[in-house]
């Protein structure tokens, strides 16, 4: 028997946070970022109506996995508690990748993600991602960007910089469009938590190519 989103509730819970930050989180003032949580928040809704199937994935480690018990108990003390919360109930069942081709030695240790919603998570859905992202204390991510995917991330534990803009506690919202290169630095202390959103084409959701710049110059600076 094919188990869906009403028989999980600790999935659907989840995916109740996820809709709690795109759609009661602050824009800014930003116009960009009001329609992107738009975009997010409506895909989202139209998919749990649709009462989608829960896939049972093999539940994968990878070993930053190590720190996600500090970052869930990070997380439980800030703004968006109750992702963290949500997320500590099943992440005994996620399974984390690294999503790329080959990560080089030095990041393989300090970097994981593991998909909720989208072509390959447990919930299975088309049109959107959402899932997670999890460093480890003193990582530097790569350069890289993401052919037409718009992308967002929330921070949910940790302080973190990307492109050495400013830092960015928990409850920030990031808005990367497709296209625009960026890295990410994260604090010397403590693990880095951030929930994220990709909206785009389904047939590049289902297959978004994910490389490292091969230079160091971000779009978004002009360097």
């Amino acid at each position: 028997m094919t188990a869906t989103l009403s028989d999980c509730p600790n999935w659907k819970y989840l995916l109740q946070e996820f809709d709690t930050l795109y759609r009661y989180g602050s824009a800014g003032g930003s116009k960009a970022i009001r329609s992107h949580r738009k975009r997010v928040r409506d895909a989202l809704s139209a998919i749990i109506d649709t009462n989608p199937e829960i896939v049972v994935v093999e539940p994968t480690r990878k070993p930053v996995v190590e720190h996600l018990p500090r970052a869930l108990d990070l997380g439980a003390r800030a703004a968006v508690s109750g992702v963290a919360r949500a997320l500590g109930h099943v992440a005994a069942h996620l399974a984390w990748d690294y999503g790329y081709p080959s990560v080089p030695k030095s990041l393989s240790k300090k970097y994981a993600y593991a998909e909720i919603l989208g072509p390959k998570g447990p919930v299975r859905a088309q049109g959107l991602i959402l899932g997670f992202v999890l460093f480890a204390p003193g990582t530097t991510y790569p350069q890289h960007a993401h052919q037409d995917i718009e992308e967002s991330y929330v921070s949910v534990a940790g302080a973190w910089s990307e492109n050495d803009n400013a830092v960015y506690a928990p409850g920030s919202l990031i808005l990367n469009r497709s296209g625009v290169e960026h890295r990410i630095t994260t604090g010397d202390l403590d693990p880095c938590l951030l929930a994220y959103a990709w909206a785009g084409p389904r047939e590049r959701l289902a297959a978004p190519g994910m490389k490292f710049s091969a230079r160091r110059g971000s779009a978004r600076d002009g360097t």
